[in-house]
């Protein structure tokens, strides 16, 4: 059956994540770009205009976007009247984002959203699809608060975290209970370039505001449960991270330490790696990676340059399990940072969305 596709709007589209998410979506199967909106001072460029000398991904801007008329994302009533739902990659405070994420939902215009000023809205789904799809279901609450039919936002969570919480979902089983992880993150991440951030060559920068005390608390969200119209946290396992900035253009590598309640022995760690699947496996979405997890034996794997692409940027790679003296197991892990942990883990998100009913044409 041929799905029809959705018309989709992009604000923040000339940012580097936004740029990724016109990419991403150039020839998607159920979705078209038939709105770009940005700032004031993008505003009634062509998007090919206002990405001139900005535009930071290998292959061009596509075509049947680059001729589009750049709207106003603060003009809400008028961006949201083309679409059927609307991307959010802003770069505005927290309070004026969660501000214009509400006033799209409001128009009856859902809101997949990267950014972060909502993920601890206790309504709001922060999802990793393949992990907690039936967050979702939260949703018919966030409308009831919202007083919407269709209307509603929900998030990613933090780019931090996508290398390390799959791999430690896959083994909730043996339950987990203390874990230590650093993150080594590219400067993509801070939206920046080499050419933007020329003292990032030959560098390492032990600090990233915020992104620890993220690390630590959103993965505990995303194991939640389901409680009276809102997502209750979980308790486990305690989380200690360290998140450093590296020079590497893109993909966050992740050095994962981790003690169980029930130690698992090193077969049933890789089978629980290799069985590891969710339902955008099982509906075949399109943005949905095969494997989801993916194990390398080679001693010096995952590398940023060799595995980011992974399942077209979506999945992630784990190598160097071993024993550790102090906790039970160590790993590394890694995973494309303004794909899977910006971008494309919104774009699978949606698709989710779709397969499950929430997102449709108005």
């Amino acid at each position: 059956m041929t799905r029809q596709q959705l018309d989709v709007g992009v604000l923040g589209a000339t940012g580097m994540v936004g740029q990724r998410f016109v990419s991403l979506l150039a020839t998607h199967p159920w979705f078209r770009v038939a709105a770009v909106a940005a700032s004031a001072n993008s505003a009634g460029k062509t998007y090919a205009e206002a990405v001139a000398g900005r535009w930071t991904l290998p292959t061009p801007a596509p075509p049947a976007v680059a001729r589009l008329t750049v709207g106003n994302a603060s003009e809400v009533e008028r961006v949201a009247a083309g679409v059927d739902f609307v991307f959010c990659a802003v770069d505005m405070p927290t309070d004026a984002t969660a501000r214009l994420e509400d006033a799209y939902a409001r128009t009856e215009t859902p809101v997949v959203s990267n950014n972060s000023a909502h993920r601890w809205t206790p309504d709001v789904p922060m999802m990793i699809p393949e992990i907690n799809a039936d967050h979702a279901a939260v949703i018919e609450a966030q409308r009831r608060r919202l007083g919407t039919r269709r209307g509603f936002v929900t998030v990613k969570p933090n780019c931090s975290i996508q290398s390390y919480v799959p791999p430690l979902h896959a083994l909730r089983a043996f339950r987990p209970s203390k874990v230590a992880v650093c993150t080594y993150q590219a400067i993509s991440g801070a939206g920046k370039t080499f050419e933007s951030w020329p003292e990032m060559v030959d560098n390492v920068i032990p600090f990233i505001k915020g992104e620890e005390e993220k690390s630590e608390r959103e993965p505990l969200k995303i194991w939640g449960t389901l409680r009276g119209g809102a997502i209750e946290p979980a308790s486990a396992p305690v989380i200690t991270a360290q998140c450093i900035r590296v020079p590497v253009s893109d993909g966050h590598l992740a050095a994962v330490f981790v003690a169980f309640e029930r130690r698992p022995s090193r077969d049933a760690v890789l089978a629980a790696w290799r069985e590891c699947a969710g339902r955008p496996q099982e509906l075949a979405l399109p943005s949905a990676p095969r494997p989801f997890l993916r194990y390398v034996e080679e001693d010096a794997r995952p590398q940023t340059r060799l595995d980011r692409d992974a399942g077209n940027g979506q999945a992630v790679t784990i190598g160097r399990l071993r024993p550790d003296a102090v906790f039970d197991w160590r790993f590394v892990a890694l995973s494309h940072n303004t794909v899977r942990g910006a971008a494309g883990g919104a774009v699978l998100t949606a698709e989710l969305l779709v397969a499950d009913g929430f997102l449709t044409r108005k």
